[in-house]
This record gives structure tokens, C-alpha cells and sequence, in this order.
């Protein structure tokens, strides 16, 4: 049985990871850094089946001893602060985890189980302000947040360690993925979310930053995890970007969600000034996933109104439409 550790593993992209691989028959490890018998809800219908190990990016000893413990063939951290707002208010904290963090799990596989395949969770942040577009794994680094250059940080020492110690380490530069599992701090689901209450009457307004941002809505969660499994399956180590290739603004993403529980989002949208990026606002961030498609099998498996309107079939009825966009 070939064994994984995911580091933030009771986080969105963690418990899906889980979730495939226990269905490809893996052995499951996970890390988390709070009490090992909490909840954990988005482990929900998995938590038996997946051991998990009290370890933190921080302390190298303790990610050593879980490494000791899982031995794992195949190693995912997808472990950090992932709300990019947020990292301007904790710069530090940031780059603690999501670089620091990084390269200390990547020295304790070196130390403790060198043969296993890692795979790291980079960012379309790395780009920030492109001089080119589409951005592929050959586009010049040019982040802007803290986020962005923690994450550009992690993506270079998996390089570093590559070449240096021969690690089979890879890194994928994800574009947004969304699922109902993200905080509802993030856009997509704050939107999703939002767009119901009104509809139900339990609220009248909902507040977005820049309307006119235009991000790469990659696509599910799910299908973007796969490919990252992928990767380790790779003969030799690589850097692959998943992502769409097309762009839609907030304004479609709010228009989209909000016409599918039959309502006018100019009635009820407003635009909070103390959410915008300024000089730090990203516009021009769209991948291009060609090297994935080709070596990797990637494809996209919903186009932008499927992200948002999961209802098939034609225009569902108002009830209809709050009961599925409930569910974000």
C-alpha cells in the first residue's frame, strides 16, 4: 500500500487530497498543529480513515518525528496561510509558513525519508504583476503580495533542493480553485453565500472589493488536486501551472450568481473602498496550462458558469436556485 502525509490536511485542499487518495487505496496520513482530537469537519466522512499527526512547519523536529512515524512515499504540503488579504496584515507570519515552513519540511524529508516524492502548493500569486499573459512555468516571478513572495520563496527551494540533493520534488502553480469547503472570506464563496442569504431574505446587501478584477477562475477544487497527484507520479520532477485560461471579472462572477436565484445584483451589490488593493491589485493573472494538459492529462472539467451555477438543465426556479447556491 503506498503511503501519503499531507501537511494541512484539514484545510480545503487537504481533506480533498485525502479524499482521492484513500480512493486510489492509499495509506493516509495527515499533520495537523492543533489537538489531533478535535473535529475537524472537512475530514467529515474520512476522519477513520486517515491518521492524524500533531506536527507544525515550524518546528522541523516535530514534522522529522511524523515523517518517522507515517514513512511516507509520497509527501503534500499544502500547509499556509492562504487568504491573501490577510498576509498584508500578518507579513510575517506568512512568510514563516508558507516559506519557511516550506523549506523545513523539505530538509526534514532530505534528513528523513529522501526517496519519497513531494509535491508543493505554489500560487498564481508568484506572477503578481505580469509583464506577459498568459503565465506559463517560464514566466518571470513578479509578486506583489506578501503572499506572493512567500509562496515564490517555497517555489524556488523546491528547485534549489531538486538540483542540490536530487529530492523528486515538484511544485504546482495553482490559479483560483473553489469549493464549498473555502472560508467564507474568500470572494467565490463570500458571493455564493451572500447572493442566498438575499435571496432568502435574510440579508440585503453584499460588499466586494474591485469589481473590475479579472482572476483565473481555474476551476474545482478537486479536478486541480488530481493533477497534483499526478505529478508525483512523474518520472522525473517538474513545475507544471493548472489553470483555465480565461479571465471573468467579480462583476461576472456576481452577476452569474446572483441571476441564479433570479436577482438584479446591482440592487444589492456594493463596492467597500477599504477592500481595494490599489497599486497592489492584480489584473492580469491567466494561466497557461498547456504543459499540464500535455504531460499531465489535465483538463478542465467545468467551464466559469458551472463553477458558479452547479444547477444542469436550464434556468432552475427561484427555490431550486437558493436550495444549490445554499450550498456554498
Amino acid at each position: 500500500m503506498t503511503c501519503a502525509l499531507i501537511t494541512g490536511v484539514a484545510g480545503q485542499d487537504g481533506s480533498f487530497m485525502s479524499v482521492l487518495l484513500l480512493e486510489q487505496g492509499y495509506e493516509v496520513f495527515g499533520v495537523v498543529r492543533r489537538a489531533t482530537s478535535e473535529r475537524y469537519e472537512n475530514l467529515d466522512g474520512v476522519r477513520d480513515r486517515v491518521e492524524l499527526l500533531h506536527a507544525d512547519l515550524l518546528d522541523e523536529l516535530s514534522l522529522v518525528r511524523a515523517l518517522e512515524i507515517a514513512r511516507p512515499d509520497e509527501v503534500y504540503n499544502l500547509a499556509a496561510p492562504s487568504f491573501v488579504p490577510l498576509s498584508w496584515e500578518q507579513p510575517v507570519l506568512t512568510a514563516e509558513f508558507a516559506a519557511v515552513g516550506a523549506t523545513a519540511l523539505l530538509e526534514a524529508v532530505r534528513l528523513t525519508v529522501p526517496a519519497a516524492r513531494v509535491y508543493q502548493a505554489a500560487s498564481s500569486e508568484i506572477f503578481g504583476d505580469p509583464i506577459d499573459a498568459p503565465q506559463n512555468e517560464s514566466t518571470p516571478i513578479m509578486h506583489v503580495a506578501p503572499y506572493g513572495a512567500a509562496k515564490a520563496y517555497s517555489f524556488f527551494i523546491v528547485r534549489s533542493f531538486r538540483r542540490r540533493y536530487g529530492l523528486h520534488a515538484s511544485s504546482g502553480i495553482l490559479f483560483n480553485h473553489e469549493s464549498p469547503r473555502r472560508p467564507l472570506d474568500f470572494l467565490p464563496r463570500k458571493v455564493a453565500h451572500g447572493a442566498a442569504r438575499i435571496a432568502l431574505g435574510l440579508g440585503l446587501t453584499l460588499t466586494v472589493g474591485d469589481l473590475d478584477a479579472l482572476p483565473d477562475w481555474g476551476g474545482p477544487v478537486a479536478t486541480s488536486l488530481g493533477r497534483s497527484r499526478r505529478r508525483t507520479q512523474q518520472e522525473e520532477p517538474d513545475d507544471y501551472v493548472i489553470a483555465s485560461g480565461e479571465t471573468h471579472s467579480v462583476r461576472e462572477l456576481v452577476e452569474c450568481a446572483f441571476e441564479h436565484v433570479w436577482l438584479d445584483w446591482r440592487e444589492h451589490v456594493e463596492v467597500d473602498e477599504s477592500l481595494l488593493r490599489g497599486k497592489a491589485e492584480l489584473h492580469n493573472l491567466v494561466g497557461d496550462a498547456s504543459k499540464a494538459r500535455d504531460r499531465l492529462g489535465w483538463e478542465r472539467s467545468v467551464d466559469f458558469t458551472g463553477l458558479v451555477q452547479p444547477a444542469r438543465g436550464g434556468r432552475p426556479r427561484p427555490a431550486e436556485g437558493v436550495s444549490r447556491l445554499g450550498v456554498w
